[in-house]
C-alpha cells in the first residue's frame, strides 16, 4: 500500500479522489472496477462489473450519500445473482430448468421472476406479438444463438416458428407456476433481463436512501434517478446521448433523463450478410424473419424492463406500429432512426418526445422528420 494519508472513507466522500483511487482499489474485489470520474470539476464515483455479457456501471455523485458505494457493490452482487437465475447458458439456472420441465408439468417459479413473466406476456399482447420471450428457436434457426449467422431453409424456419408464441405459456397466478402448451417451447429473457436487473438495483439503492444515481448495462439499458450534481442551480436529471447508428462513435443527440429508464435496440453489432442481403439479429417472431426498416429504436419508460422490451418491439413494429402504441401510452416516449432513400442519410421519427425535451424535439424535426 502507498504511504498516502487519504483514507477509503475520503475516497467514498469524493475527497482527494485522484490520490486515493489506486490504494482503495487494492481493497475491493477483483471482479469490480472502481474509479472517480471528473466531469466539469464535479466528481462521480463509477463502479463497474462484468455480467450478462456486458459491463454494468453504477454512477454516484461523489460524497453525496455515505452508504452509496457500499450499496452499489451490493447492487452489482445482485446482478450476478440475477444472471445465474435468468441465463440460458448455465445448466443450473432457474430459466433453463423451466425450459427443461415445463412442457411435462407445471413448474413453480420464484415470485419476482413470475411477475417478470407476467409482464412479458402482457407486453406480447400489447405489441401485437412483436415482443416475445419464446422467440429463442428463431434465433437458433438463424444462427445468432451461436453467433454464426445463416439463412435457414424453409422447413427449418417453419419448424422453429411453430414453437414460438407467448400464448403457449400457461401462467397460473394462484399457484405461481408456468407450463408450456407444447414441447419445444422455451424462454429467453435476453431482451428484458438487463432492464429487469437494473430495476432491481434501483430498488436496492432507493431503499438504502440513495436518491441520485445512474446505472447502465452495456450503455444500451439505463435507469436514472434524481440528478447529476453539477453545481448549477437548474440541475435536473442526468444527461445521456443516443449513438448515431450510421456513424459509430458519434452521438446523434443528447437529452436529460429524469427518473426514467432508457432502452436502445439496434443491429449494428450483430448481423451477417448473405447473397448481398444484410440480416440483423432482431427477429420478428410473427414472421420468423429479421426485422428491417429501422436502424435503431430508443424508448423512455418508467422501468428499465419495459424500456428494454419496448425498444425491441418498436424496432420490429416500425414507425406506424410504434405510433399506435405510444398514442395510448403518454408515459412512453420513443425515437426511431430509419434509413432514408439516399444512402448514408436517415429519418428520425419521434413519439411523445416533447415530454422529454421540447428543445430537442424542435431540433429533431429539423433533422428530417
Amino acid at each position: 500500500m502507498s504511504a498516502r494519508h487519504s483514507s477509503r472513507r475520503d475516497f467514498l466522500r469524493g475527497k482527494a479522489a485522484r490520490d486515493v483511487v489506486t490504494d482503495w482499489l487494492d481493497a475491493v474485489p477483483s471482479t469490480l472496477d472502481v474509479a472517480p470520474v471528473d466531469t466539469a470539476g464535479r466528481y462521480l464515483i463509477s463502479l463497474k462489473r462484468r455480467a450478462m455479457a456486458c459491463d454494468f456501471v453504477v454512477l454516484l455523485n461523489a460524497g453525496q450519500h455515505d452508504a452509496g458505494p457500499t450499496l452499489a457493490v451490493q447492487a452489482l452482487d445482485l446482478i450476478e445473482g440475477l444472471e445465474a437465475q435468468l441465463t440460458i447458458y448455465s445448466d443450473t439456472s432457474e430459466v433453463l430448468e423451466i425450459n427443461r420441465a415445463a412442457a411435462e408439468r407445471p413448474v413453480v417459479v420464484e415470485e419476482r421472476l413470475f411477475e417478470l413473466l407476467q409482464q412479458a406476456v402482457a407486453l406480447h399482447r400489447d405489441t401485437q406479438g412483436a415482443y416475445d420471450i419464446t422467440a429463442g428457436p428463431l434465433s437458433k434457426a438463424w444462427g445468432f444463438f451461436r453467433r454464426q449467422g445463416e439463412v435457414p431453409d424453409e422447413a427449418a424456419l417453419a419448424e422453429a416458428l411453430a414453437k414460438v408464441g407467448s400464448e403457449k405459456l400457461l401462467l397460473d397466478a394462484e399457484r405461481q407456476t408456468i407450463a408450456f402448451a407444447q414441447p419445444g417451447v422455451e424462454l429467453n429473457l435476453g431482451a428484458i433481463g438487463k432492464g429487469y436487473a437494473l430495476d432491481r438495483c434501483a430498488e436496492l439503492l432507493l431503499a438504502g436512501g440513495v436518491a441520485n444515481f445512474l446505472i447502465h448495462g452495456g450503455q444500451s439499458s439505463i435507469i436514472a434517478r434524481g440528478a447529476r450534481a453539477t453545481g448549477r442551480p437548474d440541475e435536473q436529471g442526468w444527461s445521456i446521448s443516443i449513438g448515431d447508428p450510421l456513424r459509430p462513435g458519434k452521438s446523434l443527440l443528447e437529452f436529460p433523463v429524469v427518473d426514467r429508464a432508457v432502452g436502445t435496440s439496434g443491429t449494428q453489432f450483430q448481423f451477417f450478410r448473405h447473397a448481398g442481403e444484410r440480416y440483423g439479429h432482431i427477429i420478428d417472431p410473427r414472421t420468423g424473419w429479421p426485422a428491417k426498416g429501422v436502424l435503431s429504436s430508443t424508448v423512455l419508460a418508467p422501468t428499465a424492463a419495459e424500456a428494454d422490451a419496448l425498444s425491441t418491439a418498436f424496432f420490429i413494429l416500425g414507425p406506424d406500429g410504434t405510433e399506435a402504441y405510444c398514442a395510448t401510452r403518454p408515459e412512453i416516449a420513443a425515437l426511431l432512426v430509419c434509413p432514408a432513400e439516399k444512402p448514408g442519410e436517415q429519418i428520425i421519427h419521434q413519439f411523445n418526445w416533447q415530454a422529454v425535451d421540447p428543445d430537442e424535439t424542435a431540433e429533431l424535426q429539423n433533422l428530417g422528420e
